[in-house]
């Protein structure tokens, strides 16, 4: 059933994203011993196969949509969900579990500029007020030394800005498509789309199909906690929010992935790393505060249908 209009849901979508920060407890072993297009393959397999009830129905309603649902959604599986996973467990190979956090520096950038083109969101000047300092605290936790970039940090850095701008690419068109197909078949069709996408990547780069057993428990956790559970309360939660503001709910990730690297995979913060953390981690919560309390949004919507009940 449609979300009422209106309800806004930016804490929804900084919870959800914030379950993708358990990620690298399951994604970072199996990048050290799996090719990474292995990895996001049977990832997407498992999360089809739990959702094949679903399919049916999600796959009627996107049929029942325009063109530009369909290209948008068919983007959101290739791009968003199968290439741009392939370049974040990429990332993984080359160092610590917090390097890959550098995708989300620019992401609320992208997003930003891309829901003002493409879904007529406008932005007030309080937006800013959240954005660069959340920006700035990406951009520390990114790097243990901010001001001098490691030749080897910058291979997953272009990894994981290529990752960037495919996912803020899937929240402006997952939330675009979302005025239309409610939120649990956005998921269903994200994971069935970008499947064959991810096999694709699987055959190009002559990774193998068979993983053994042994990464058998690694893989369904990723897919379900990280991915399954996660995008689905995300999806829930995009329905209502503005892409723009969804999006710097979005470093809700990076906060919540460094701690688990942190206290549970051994990595070590720097002093700027760790001041970076706690600007992400005050300026999401403010973020969502802000929008439950305020009468001035930071992000104008244009308003909408809401879609119809299914």
């Amino acid at each position: 059933m449609a979300l009422a209009r209106g309800a806004d849901r930016t804490w929804l979508v900084a919870l959800a994203t914030a379950m993708w920060g358990t990620d690298a407890l399951w994604r970072q072993p199996l990048a050290t011993t799996l090719p990474s297009a292995s990895v996001v393959f049977w990832e997407h397999v498992i999360i089809v196969l739990l959702l094949a009830p679903l399919l049916p129905r999600a796959w009627r309603a996107l049929l029942a949509c325009g063109p530009r649902e369909r290209i948008a959604m068919i983007t959101v599986g290739v791009g968003s969900s199968a290439l741009a996973t392939a370049l974040f467990t990429a990332a993984f190979k080359f160092g610590d579990p917090v390097t890959p956090l550098v995708l989300q520096k620019l992401q609320p950038i992208f997003a930003a500029v891309a829901s003002f083109a493409l879904l007529r969101e406008r932005l007030t000047g309080r937006y800013f007020l959240f954005a660069v300092p959340a920006l700035v605290g990406a951009w520390l936790l990114a790097f243990e030394n901010p001001l001098h970039i490691e030749v080897s940090q910058v291979v997953p850095a272009l990894l994981a800005l290529g990752a960037a701008a495919l996912w803020a690419a899937g929240t402006v068109l997952g939330r675009f498509v979302s005025r239309r197909i409610p939120a649990r078949d956005v998921t269903a069709l994200r994971f069935s789309i970008g499947l064959p996408a991810a096999a694709v990547v699987l055959l190009v780069s002559g990774s193998p199909v068979a993983v053994g057993w042994d990464n058998a428990f690694g893989l369904v956790l990723l897919a379900l906690i990280p991915g399954l559970l996660a995008l689905g309360l995300y999806y829930v939660g995009l329905s209502t929010t503005p892409a723009a503001r969804a999006t710097l709910a979005e470093l809700s990730f990076p906060a919540t992935a460094a701690i688990v690297g942190v206290f549970v995979l051994g990595a070590d913060l720097s002093a700027t790393q760790w001041a970076g953390f706690v600007l992400v981690v005050v300026m999401v919560a403010a973020l969502g505060w802000h929008e439950r309390v305020s009468r001035v949004k930071l992000v104008e919507a244009p308003e909408v249908e809401p879609s119809p009940s299914r």
